[in-house]
This record gives C-alpha cells, sequence and structure tokens, in this order.
C-alpha cells in the first residue's frame, strides 16, 4: 500500500533499531517519567495491599483539578483470575495516592457462562478494559470496567462470552457511587436477573441515569467497547477491531486507530467509517497507539514501533501538522528495567500507552500526559512537555534555584521509579538547590539527562555530592552522541573511586559530603577529551568510548546501562527476581550548577 492510500501515515525515514531498548532514537527534551504503582508481592502494605504483581492497561483523566488512573490487576498472570479494578489520584502527576479498589472481586454466577470451554465451578471474574473514564456533558466523571470469564489461558475476558460493562460515578468530594452494570452481553446469557450489581436504570439519581444514557448513545466513544461485547445487535459501527484510540482534525472529521496499524476515518462521529486499512507504515504488533491533538494544535501519535509484541520497546512519538503526515521517530520512553516476577503473557516493555481521550479534561500545564504498565506489573505517568522538540538551542545553565522543590525539572529528562527518585531538594539550602538522585531499589536505578546544544566540541561544567556512605552505590555520568552512543563515562564508583577512560583509571578519589566540582571538555572532531576535578585536570588527554560526530545529552544514573532485556529473552521463562520485594541500602548523589560551553579543539 503506498503512502498516499493510507488513511493517516508516517512519511519519515527514522526507525528504531529495537536491539536497544531506547531503539537509538532522539528523545523528546523535557518527557518526565514517574513510577505511580511498584508492585510488591511480601509488602502488600507499600504497594495496594494486595500483594498482587499483574498490573497493566492503565486509563487516564483530568477532572476535579486532579489526575484520575484507573489500571486492572491480577495476582500473578494476565487473564488468571480473580481480577479487580483499582483507582488511585494525583494533583500533580508527580505524587499519588495508594490505589483504592474501584471495581471489586466477584464470583462468577453458576450456570449461565456459554463460552466455548467449560467454566469451573466457584470461577472468579476477571476484570478487562479498553475504556476507563467518561465525563459526561454536565460535568459528572463515570469510571468503567468490564467483567469476563476465564475458564481457562486458552480463553480471555474480551472474547465476547463475558458479563458486562460496569460503571460507577465519582464524587468531587473523593467519594464514588454504587457500582452498576452500564450493558451486559446479552447475547451471552447476561442480562438483569444473573449478575452481582443492579442495572443502571435502577438508580434513584437521575443525573446518573442521564449521563448513562448519554454516554450509550455516543456512537463514537462506545465504539472503544467493542472487543469485551462483540454482540451483533448493530451496536458497533465498526466491529473486529481492537483498543480503539480517536481525535478530530479541524475540519471535524475523525481519525480511527486500532492495534495492529489499523486506521479509518470517520465524518459523522463514529456512525460511520471508512474502510479499516492497515497503515504499514506506522510499524508496531498487537500493543495499542495512541492518538491526540496537542495543546499548540498539532498533532502525535504514541507507540511501540517494533513489529514485536513481546518485547514492547521504545515508547516513541510522531508529530504531524495535519494529523495525517506524521513525522519525526523520537523517543518518549527507552527504560526497560528488569522484570522482577514471572507471569502469564507478562511482554515486556512499555505495555499499552494511553492519554487523556477527548472530552476527559485538559492539564492546565499544556503537556501531553501518557499512562502504562511496565512489564505489565508496574504502572507509569509520562509527562511530554509541548510543543514536542529534540533539540534546545541555549547553552545549559542550570543552578536548580529558580525550580519547584519537589517538582517538575524544566528542560530535563527525568526517570524516577517510586524507590529511585529524582527531584529537586532545598540542598544545601533553600536559596541554593540541588538536583538529588536517591536510589534504594535493587533493580532499578535513578536518571536524569540534560539535552544540550548538538556540539562538535563542548566543555561541561557540574559539580557531584555523594550524601550517603561512599560504599552504598554508584552514580554514572555520561556525555552521548544525539542517538545514545556514549562518547565519554565517568563512574563515582562504591570503593571511593572517580573512575574514567577506556580502562576506568582511578583519576580521584571522593568522600561522602564534600562536592566535588568535574569540568569536561569533549572534542568530536579528534574523537578525544579532558577532566579536570576541582579545577585540577586529572586525565589530560583520552580517547572517546567510540568515535562519534557530535554530543548533545548528558547523563547522570545510579546504575549501569541496561542490556536486558533482550528480543531474545523469553516471556514465559524466568523466575522471581530474590528480594525484589525490599528496598536496598540507599544511594544518594546531589548534582548542582550544570553549564555547558563551546571550547577550542583539544
Amino acid at each position: 500500500m503506498n503512502l498516499e492510500s493510507q488513511p493517516v501515515r508516517y512519511v519519515g525515514h527514522e526507525f528504531a533499531n529495537t536491539d536497544y531498548h531506547d531503539g537509538q532514537l532522539r528523545p523528546v527534551v523535557g518527557v518526565h517519567h514517574f513510577q505511580v504503582l511498584r508492585a510488591n508481592r511480601t509488602h502488600p502494605e507499600w504497594a495496594e495491599d494486595s500483594g498482587w504483581t499483574y498490573n497493566h492497561a492503565p486509563m487516564l483523566a483530568y477532572w476535579n483539578n486532579r489526575f484520575y488512573l484507573e489500571y486492572l490487576s491480577n495476582p500473578v498472570g494476565e487473564h488468571i483470575p480473580p481480577g479487580q479494578t483499582l483507582l488511585t489520584t494525583s494533583a500533580d502527576g508527580i505524587h499519588w495516592e495508594k490505589p483504592i479498589v474501584i471495581f471489586p472481586i466477584r464470583r462468577v454466577p453458576a450456570g449461565v457462562y456459554r463460552g466455548p470451554y467449560p467454566l469451573p465451578p466457584n470461577s472468579d471474574a476477571v476484570m478487562h478494559q479498553r475504556m476507563g473514564f467518561y465525563t459526561a456533558r454536565d460535568g459528572r466523571l463515570l469510571i468503567l470496567g468490564f467483567y469476563g470469564c476465564c475458564p481457562s489461558t486458552l480463553d480471555m475476558p474480551n472474547d465476547g462470552w463475558g458479563i458486562g460493562r460496569v460503571v460507577r460515578e465519582a464524587y468531587r468530594d473523593g467519594t464514588f457511587g454504587p457500582i452498576y452494570f452500564l450493558r451486559y452481553n446479552r447475547h451471552a446469557g447476561w442480562n438483569e436477573s444473573n449478575t452481582f450489581f443492579p442495572f443502571y436504570k435502577q438508580s434513584q439519581d437521575a443525573g446518573f441515569v442521564a449521563a448513562c444514557d448519554e454516554l450509550l448513545a455516543n456512537k463514537l466513544v462506545t465504539l472503544q467497547w467493542w472487543e469485551e461485547d462483540r454482540s451483533q445487535d448493530g451496536f458497533y459501527a465498526v466491529p473486529g477491531y481492537k483498543a480503539l484510540s480517536y481525535y478530530h482534525l479541524p475540519d471535524g472529521r475523525v481519525v480511527g486507530l486500532w492495534k495492529w496499524s489499523k486506521a479509518a476515518i470517520s465524518a459523522d462521529e463514529g456512525k460511520t467509517w471508512t474502510p479499516v486499512a492497515d497503515v504499514p507504515s506506522l510499524v508496531m504488533a498487537g500493543a495499542k497507539i495512541w492518538g491526540q491533538r496537542t495543546s499548540d494544535g498539532r498533532y502525535a501519535l504514541v507507540y511501540n514501533p517494533s513489529p514485536d509484541g513481546e518485547h514492547r520497546w521504545p515508547l516513541a512519538v510522531v508529530t504531524s501538522d495535519d494529523g495525517i503526515n506524521f513525522d519525526k521517530l523520537r523517543l518518549v520512553s527507552g527504560e526497560v528495567p528488569p522484570r522482577r516476577f514471572i507471569g502469564t503473557f507478562k511482554d515486556f516493555g512499555q505495555n499499552y500507552v494511553r492519554g487523556i481521550c477527548e472530552g476527559d479534561g485538559i492539564p492546565p500545564d499544556g503537556a501531553m500526559w501518557i499512562t502504562y504498565s511496565m512489564n505489565k506489573e508496574d504502572i507509569w505517568i509520562t509527562r511530554v512537555p509541548v510543543p514536542i522538540c529534540d533539540a534546545v538551542a541555549e547553552p545549559v545553565n542550570d543552578s536548580f534555584d529558580d525550580m519547584p522543590t519537589g517538582g517538575l525539572v524544566p528542560g530535563w529528562n527525568i526517570y524516577s521509579p517510586c524507590w529511585a527518585r529524582v527531584s529537586v531538594i532545598d540542598f544545601p539550602s533553600r536559596e541554593d538547590k540541588s538536583l538529588e538522585l536517591r536510589d534504594e531499589d535493587p533493580y532499578d536505578y535513578a536518571k536524569a539527562e540534560r539535552i544540550f546544544p548538538e556540539s562538535t566540541r563542548v566543555t561541561i561544567e557540574f559539580s557531584v555530592m555523594c550524601r550517603e556512605r561512599v560504599n552504598d552505590g554508584q552514580l554514572q555520568i555520561e556525555v552521548t552522541d544525539p542517538y545514545g552512543n556514549p562518547a565519554v563515562r565517568i563512574i563515582f564508583d562504591s570503593d571511593g573511586g572517580i573512575k574514567g577512560g577506556h580502562r576506568e583509571y582511578v583519576l580521584a578519589g571522593y568522600r561522602p559530603h564534600q562536592w566535588y566540582k568535574l569540568t569536561l571538555s569533549v572534542d568530536a572532531i579528534r574523537h578525544g577529551w579532558r577532566l579536570a576535578v576541582n579545577d585540577n585536570i586529572v586525565l589530560p588527554a583520552d580517547p572517546t568510548l567510540m568515535p562519534i560526530r557530535s554530543v548533545s545529552r548528558l547523563i547522570f544514573r545510579t546504575g549501569e546501562r541496561r542490556r536486558e532485556p533482550t528480543l531474545e529473552s523469553d516471556r514465559f521463562m524466568g523466575a522471581d527476581l530474590p528480594h525484589a520485594d525490599d528496598k536496598a541500602l540507599p544511594v544518594t548523589f546531589c548534582i548542582n550548577d550544570v553549564m555547558t560551553s563551546q571550547h577550542e579543539p583539544l
């Protein structure tokens, strides 16, 4: 299929090299990643109180001046009951409340299930949902989920034999209304007489009933439901496709995107569509794609640009002026930590990306917020600044003093797990702040990255302090080209040495609670670099780690570069990682006074 015949299309020339978690793509500037939930089996009180390690399919809304995030959960693996859906909220997208159960475990009523495999007695339902929220015209927020049945791992809760879709209302005081069924899978035998929640029409709240009626009448929004429902009663305009994402074009038409590189266009709000077409220029597999119009009037598609559905990395974005022709494949997330818990169908990487659907709120900062599961066990949220760009024009001069304590770090790319936080802190004082990387995670790290003007010759200055005992961990510092290839690596190692160079020479020593000023100069033309510590030259000249054309990225990371999982990693193999639920001894480094400038040849 040629590009012109595709309803939407990628017209760029960059593709992801999936031998690398980041695809060797240029990163979008200023992206922040925050871990919302870190699954914990043996200390459930540190997670969601259940101790379940399969967490997946998050959905996002912004309502009542808060972010609302819903996700489904099973004890160990995909489609293995019992299942429940949880909800968490946040005022800023950074700090999240402990998740609560919003749709609880329920036993499948006996004697009704008609699926192709026998249902074991006393089976619990499994949750599934392709849509989590709906904001009605009167401002009510509805929360939705779907109860499905899984007799065996050969079945799925979204095969059409499940029970039905449920709904409840979120109130502005932080409480929630009762649970009702919104739509039954009547063709599968489920109805008002044999299910465990009442039908929504029985509610005494006329406004709630009207909001549900409004939702049911919306053919565009409800098209997201087909996969779990699969009825043939004419309710769905386009059956047969999974995980719809959509956005409006300036002329009022709607672009619909589905899994497996499918797309179509509707001119009547989802009542009818052009034939669903393959879009081979958008390379993807069975993971979801997210599309939206951004606050600057442009468009963005976020997806895993890989044909391999078991190894879902990187998470990337393409952008467009017209919503049809997309260009510039850029990196959103290239971090894939180890999967700590084994489980059925737990694909590696960033799974099932979703953003905020049209009508479900607009955060006041104008950024694009997206959510996804990592390895189908942890839940993450990502803030992508708008406009989406991959370069900076001005040299870096960051003292952090004018940045909000504990808030966003403008201009920096932040990777901040629950146990390896990156944040601006009032240290050494409120007037002289610094960027802290505090790592207590035995299998992950904190990472802060500053993109600077792409240069062939650059001098970079910054100060570093270790705030813990020296033998508790390390800080790795890299200067890379735009694609992540390292030219320089410096290590504040656990033995008290500052190391660097091809053979990791010990260049100096360091002690805790002391600042060390590092000045390094990189010459990409001559493929060399030098380093001074506290204005003393400790490495007068050394080759870069590899030949590169230019440099543009400064990276601070409390751990080594990750190589695994690889494309050869088997999602069904392995074992739970030891001591994954216990914090490690803290590793804390502070960064201050980061500056870049041009320099003469070395």
